[in-house]
């Protein structure tokens, strides 16, 4: 007997929400050339907190509709070395937070970076994707339709 595929399909854009910065549909690029999935942000700084290292940061862009300018923090996962989309290699601050994608909760890891030049500001790569989402790549906003 076969056991039915559980993964879910989801197109090339999708609208995520980040719980924990009170940030719902928020505009993602799928993108399976990525590793790693990478959050738009800027004004990162290194601080301890009660002895341990975390990262504080301001999320996306003034223009943006849910931009606000209290800065977020959160602890540091990893400091993780990323080659950039024009080739360079950068160390990028990693975290871990909740996002609501699909209907369900996740732990995402993700790098901080600064995607201004960029068209979405976030980036879901295929560690996230792996095993639990195929992508079509003829779609977008899948997430938004019905999930029963």
């Amino acid at each position: 007997m076969q056991k039915k595929n559980t993964k879910f399909i989801i197109g090339r854009l999708e609208k995520i929400d980040f719980p924990e910065f009170s940030i719902s549909n928020l505009e993602a690029k799928i993108d399976t050339g990525a590793y790693t999935s990478s959050l738009h942000c800027h004004h990162l700084e290194q601080i301890k907190s009660n002895g341990e290292n975390w990262v504080q940061f301001i999320l996306l862009d003034p223009k943006h509709p849910e931009y606000e300018k209290n800065p977020f923090s959160a602890p540091i996962h990893k400091i993780r070395k990323v080659k950039s989309s024009n080739g360079q290699i950068q160390e990028r601050f990693t975290i871990k937070r909740k996002i609501r994608f699909f209907g369900k909760i996740h732990t995402i890891e993700l790098t901080l970076t600064d995607r201004s030049e960029m068209k979405f500001p976030v980036l879901i790569g295929r560690k996230f994707l792996s095993n639990k989402f195929l992508v079509d790549v003829s779609k977008k906003y899948l997430t938004q339709q019905d999930l029963s």
